[in-house]
């Protein structure tokens, strides 16, 4: 097995554990066990209801967001599961902002709390631009196992780039 690049930051250990779950092909069960309802966020619409709906629970008074969608143009390729953009224009005399969040098309056929972690993540820069000490404390407090969360969304990624999608033909109520 070559090297789990979404894991590289993680022991050694936890790269050998995981990999021994890849190759005796346990990784699936693993995932399917732990995670095993598909979101039931289908569309651009319910995405952006989804996401408003945890911005007014957490950090109502942040910024307002002006686009909130599904894209299929963002890879994980480039490292990148999701976007917050901030756009400033003069318009008139006044400076005018708007925040967009984009979440990679991958996220509509993974389990919610996949998609709850990209969101989380996205909307913490609405507050903290860096990833520092007062973000990752923002993205715990919305999500308290975020970290875990994270690391889960690195084995599945793992698990698409070695053995291939899982959830893409399960129904949002798979048990």
């Amino acid at each position: 097995m070559s090297s789990l690049k979404y894991l590289s930051a993680y022991s050694p250990d936890l790269q050998q554990q995981i990999t021994e779950l890849l190759d005796s092909n346990r990784l699936t069960d693993y995932l399917l066990q732990k995670y095993p309802l598909v979101n039931s966020v289908p569309n651009d619409n319910a995405l952006r209801e989804y996401v408003l709906e945890l911005k007014n629970q957490y950090i109502k008074k942040s910024a307002p967001l002006s686009k909130v969608v599904f894209d299929k143009k963002i890879h994980v390729v480039e490292n990148t599961l999701g976007l917050h953009s901030f756009v400033s224009r003069v318009q008139g005399g006044k400076l005018k902002s708007k925040n967009e969040i984009r979440i990679s098309t991958l996220f509509k056929n993974a389990p919610i709390e996949f998609l709850n972690m990209i969101v989380v993540h996205e909307l913490a820069h609405l507050k903290q631009k860096d990833h520092n000490k007062a973000f990752y404390q923002l993205c715990c407090h919305m999500l308290p196992n975020y970290h875990q969360i994270e690391f889960d969304v690195r084995v599945y990624l793992t698990h698409l780039e070695y053995k291939g999608e899982i959830y893409k033909n399960l129904s949002p109520n798979h048990q």
